[in-house]
């Protein structure tokens, strides 16, 4: 129920605001390098951490908080931040005070937020950002202005420029008072009794505080008639209460969800037009003119195709000089290890095992991290909200809309934060469809096997004078993806999850220079996690697969034969029936294997085998593209792998399920096994169809 508000003896500080207001930017300018990020225990809520160091060298805790419009919480997300303001959680500190990022080109509904967090009497600081972005929409803000008319601190900055960090954190080491002109908004007379019967009946039943209690009421008085999803929460008379509160409501006609909005804004507007002064001929913006163009119906599409294209096309070209001096470090490595340690399993072990595996797979950082710099920049642009505004047109083909497009944009970087993103949708059955869908979406992980595919095996060739046929190919695996995704989204809002497309409303931020900084941290936050991942979990699973591809020892075995005796070839010859169809021999089903955990670790896996396998010839050097270019079958002579089994081998991960990690987000975001088990079954079924029909059909083309 109603806990105890948990204290904390260092001074923590909560950050919270609307989406789109600079919430993130604010908080890596006062944090800087000095972050750490996890999820809420419990929850795949993101939890973002960092340190706030002062001029007199005194420090804060700074949370971020989820972005949300409102305290009324319709996600997990939002509730996540709800609990924290009011003292509900376990696991998180009281806030000392808060910090309120307020868009001043959208102060209207901004405020909304504040309005609510002043109705709690908590100690608050807004930060009046992007106040350039207002001056050249047309508006002027008065800070000071609103600052008497709030009666809080109101600190004017452009977070992503770096203005007024330092007199905001001068601000954060003030005393911090509860401002003095709470609630100054008032309820129609009728609406207003009957939320002060129900705040004295809660005050009574569950001792709340008269702050607390108004939220309460607020919840219930607007919440549906049955009430059903509160019968555990409260005591029996409040819900008796409300009962009777919302038959009175009703019955004099008063809708009980916008009375309060509109009272609220009633009071907002008022603030507004005291605190801010409008051009009286405002020119058309730079943001407007732009979208002309980018939000085009035919037009903006083909922008965004175009975008997508070059990036990738970046992304694989740009990667190439790096890559290839990772390779040669990792190599280089392994040369000097084998020339000072004594010949051995331990050699091996780090050699073959450990260097091999993680090697193969931190090689494809600069990869990972040109994804995540672009997809940054388009973020940080305020160009992702026109993505989905784009794409609103064509989801809704599907039963979906834009709103939906935002998780399956964030899943290119990977499918896990692209499902917890799907708590923004309203609709339940929504919601489930994008989720179902969503690892379609081609993410970083695939990315490693999509390059190794691509460098071994398609031919350096330009297309139009600019575009490359490797970058095509990459190209058209995410393409392929997405394609995926929609006709599933289709597929399922005709059938399993019925339901009308929903309207599509989104607010577009102004365009904005994206902040460097900001752009910079996010892109080493992943890719030290990709980092991270490779040092520990690859790391784990390489050392187990050497250990498995090594043993048990065969006598007088070459190291091809020693290979195809051990666990690992068992278990490759064991799938090989089945994965034959589709082109794949045993090497290739034993990396198969290895990937349903991570898809990843197909690379490090390729890297552990072809190592041992090479350890004792002329090609223990080669890179790994070189040695699987190279393989051929000992009896037939047929090389391994050919262009067909490369694009095979990339169909089958764009479409199957290979990771357990999304399995498990599925299973928490949907409290059941039902859907994770069916996206199994479904997903591996395509896969295994799809790539099935290429082989068959590539076959066919070659003879």
């Amino acid at each position: 129920m109603f806990r105890e508000k948990i204290q904390s003896t260092t001074r923590y500080v909560a950050i919270i605001g609307n989406p789109n207001a600079g919430k993130t930017t604010l908080f890596n300018a006062l944090t800087g390098m000095r972050q750490k990020v996890a999820n809420y225990p419990g929850v795949t809520v993101e939890k973002k951490e960092g340190k706030v160091i002062f001029n007199n060298g005194d420090s804060a805790t700074l949370l971020d908080l989820p972005g949300t419009y409102s305290l009324t919480a319709n996600s997990p997300d939002e509730k996540i931040a709800t609990d924290i303001l009011f003292g509900r959680t376990s696991h998180t500190p009281l806030p000392e005070f808060v910090i309120c990022v307020v868009d001043a080109s959208n102060l209207e509904r901004n405020l909304y937020l504040v309005s609510q967090i002043i109705d709690h009497h908590t100690p608050l600081i807004i930060a009046l950002n992007m106040i350039d972005a207002a001056e050249k929409s047309g508006m002027i803000v008065n800070a000071q202005k609103l600052s008497d008319e709030l009666g809080v601190k109101v600190v004017a900055t452009i977070a992503n420029k770096g203005i007024g960090i330092d007199e905001l954190k001068t601000a954060m080491q003030s005393h911090i008072t509860v401002s003095q002109k709470a609630r100054q908004w008032s309820l129609p007379n009728v609406v207003k009794e009957e939320c002060r019967e129900l705040q004295t009946i809660l005050q009574d039943a569950h001792h709340l505080s008269e702050p607390d209690s108004f939220h309460e009421a607020i919840q219930l008085l607007t919440a549906a008639s049955a009430l059903n999803e509160h019968q555990d929460r409260y005591a029996p008379e409040v819900l008796e209460h409300v009962k009777k509160d919302h038959e009175h409501l009703d019955i004099l006609g008063i809708d009980r969800q916008s009375v309060f909005i509109e009272s609220r804004y009633e009071w907002i507007k008022h603030v507004c037009e005291i605190s801010r002064q409008m051009k009286p001929q405002a020119l058309e913006t730079t943001s407007d003119k732009i979208d002309k163009v980018l939000t085009h119906k035919i037009f903006g599409f083909m922008i965004f195709i175009a975008l997508m294209a070059m990036m990738f096309q970046a992304i694989f070209s740009w990667a190439n000089a790096p890559m290839e001096w990772i390779g040669e470090g990792f190599t280089a490595l392994g040369a000097r290890v084998t020339a000072v340690m004594p010949a051995g399993d331990l050699r091996d072990l780090i050699v073959n095992g450990a260097l091999a595996g993680v090697g193969a797979v931190v090689t494809f950082l600069p990869q990972i991290f040109f994804l995540f710099l672009f997809l940054g920049i388009l973020e940080d642009t305020g160009y992702m909200a026109r993505a989905a505004f784009i794409m609103d047109r064509m989801m809704s083909k599907v039963g979906l809309h834009g709103k939906s497009f935002i998780p399956m944009l964030s899943s290119f970087a990977c499918a896990i934060p692209g499902i917890m993103a799907t708590r923004t949708i309203e609709n339940r059955k929504d919601r489930l469809v994008t989720m179902l869908v969503s690892p379609l979406i081609s993410c970083s992980a695939r990315l490693p096997v999509y390059a190794l595919m691509i460098a071994a095996f398609i031919p350096q060739k330009k297309l139009l004078g600019f575009f490359s046929l490797p970058g095509l190919t990459l190209v058209s695996m995410y393409l392929l993806g997405l394609v995926a995704a929609l006709t599933f989204a289709w597929i399922f809002k005709k059938t399993l999850l019925k339901g009308e497309t929903p309207a599509f409303i989104m607010e577009l931020p102004p365009y904005k220079l994206p902040s460097l900084k900001s752009v910079v941290m996010h892109t080493w936050e992943r890719s030290y996690l990709f980092l991270k991942r490779a040092g520990t979990f690859i790391l784990g699973v390489s050392i187990v697969l050497w250990f498995l591809a090594t043993y048990p020892k065969i006598e007088n075995a070459t190291p091809a034969q020693q290979l195809q005796q051990s666990f690992a070839g068992q278990a490759g010859h064991l799938i090989e029936p089945v994965i034959k169809p589709l082109g794949f021999n045993w090497k290739i089903g034993i990396g198969l294997i290895g990937s349903i955990l991570q898809r990843e670790v197909f690379v490090s896996t390729m890297g552990t085998i072809y190592n041992i396998k090479d350890a004792k010839t002329g090609e223990a050097n080669l890179s790994l593209r070189q040695k699987m270019h190279n393989d051929v079958d000992p009896l037939t002579g047929a090389p391994t792998f050919t262009i067909l089994t490369a694009i095979c081998l990339m169909v089958y991960y764009v479409l199957a399920m290979q990771c357990m990690s999304t399995v498990a987000v599925v299973h928490r975001e949907t409290n059941s096994w039902r859907w994770p088990i069916f996206q199994i079954g479904y997903m591996t079924a395509l896969a295994y169809g799809m790539t099935f029909i290429v082989y068959r059909v590539g076959l066919l083309l070659i003879a």
